[in-house]
């Protein structure tokens, strides 16, 4: 990350400073990995629980050039096994937080998402990921692009109160949300924009609590002053927005990946929602990051344990 990037980077200071935070790291037997929880914890950031086959993470930290000592290993046979044992050290209080390892996806979720295991809430689960945008002054975070693919009305309140949760707990105070859509006005062909509308009323009789909504607004008018003026918009987040709700998945995952490779963002990403942060990372993710995305789910684990949960 360079100054561009100074939004994650203060938080990866932040969290670095607070110490660390025990986290259950789930099947990390790729060097990328392994590489990324020993990372966390040289910068004091996740206290990493290694939940995988033994002799695959010894082999793995040897050929890779990284040292085991000190790392807590729970030994389990296979990926579906490190997910239920990893859930278990969160019930037993021994872990705040999982983090993806070298398992895919669908296993770690499934574990996750189960009914038996304990770590659904009230909310609907939704992914967000943290931007820092060069030339932007805000942290941007930007949801759902990972989870939900096509959310309802309910489920969209719910990806918004997520993100707006997670904010406030990363300490950067009432965030301003841009429900984004390709126009300003409704349009009743435009299921977006009457979706807006509703979480706008929704939020003034405060069944989402915490954040300034606007929508529907185009992408232009949510970040740029210039536009939101050119097009008559008087708002308090138009030009503004600090979180970013697409529509649907696909609109959110062209958004986020728009932003990262053409405009040079840097991101982070984390599943709110369970009763625990999860750390969702890619074999594309390099080793900054993981970092940042560590120091979000620390954060953000310590929110929760403070009692701010909903």
């Amino acid at each position: 990350m360079t100054a561009d990037h100074a939004p994650l980077t203060t938080l990866i200071d932040k969290a670095s400073r607070l110490g660390p935070v025990p986290y259950a790291a789930i099947w990390p037997c790729s060097a990328h990995a392994l590489g990324g929880a020993i990372e966390a914890a040289k910068h004091d950031i996740l206290k990493p629980i290694l939940v995988g086959d033994r002799q695959t993470l010894e082999k793995t930290a040897a050929e890779s050039g990284l040292s085991l000592d000190g790392c807590r290993i729970v030994d389990a046979a296979d990926p579906a096994s490190a997910v239920r044992k990893g859930i278990e050290l969160i019930h037993a209080g021994e872990a705040q937080g999982l983090t993806k390892g070298s398992l895919h996806t669908d296993t770690f979720m499934q574990g996750v998402i189960a009914r038996d295991s304990g770590l659904r809430t009230s909310r609907r689960m939704s992914h967000v990921f943290a931007l820092a945008v060069p030339g932007y002054p805000d942290l941007v975070l930007a949801s759902d692009a990972a989870i939900n693919i096509g959310p309802d009305l309910m489920t969209k309140r719910d990806i918004v109160q997520n993100a707006i949760d997670l904010h406030h707990g990363l300490g950067l105070g009432t965030p301003r949300v841009a429900l984004l859509s390709a126009v300003e006005t409704i349009n009743t062909r435009i299921q977006g924009t009457l979706d807006a509308a509703s979480l706008c009323k929704m939020a003034d009789r405060g069944e989402i609590t915490g954040g300034v909504l606007d929508g529907p607004l185009a992408m232009d008018v949510a970040i740029n002053e210039g536009a939101a003026r050119t097009k008559g918009l008087v708002s308090d987040v138009a030009g503004r927005a600090q979180i970013l709700i697409a529509p649907d998945l696909e609109a959110g995952n062209i958004l986020v990946k728009t932003l990262s490779f053409m405009a040079g963002a840097a991101s982070a990403g984390i599943v709110l929602g369970a009763k625990v942060p999860v750390l969702l990372t890619s074999r594309a993710d390099d080793a900054q990051a993981r970092l940042a995305s560590a120091a979000i789910g620390a954060l953000y684990a310590r929110h929760l344990q403070s009692g701010n949960r909903a």
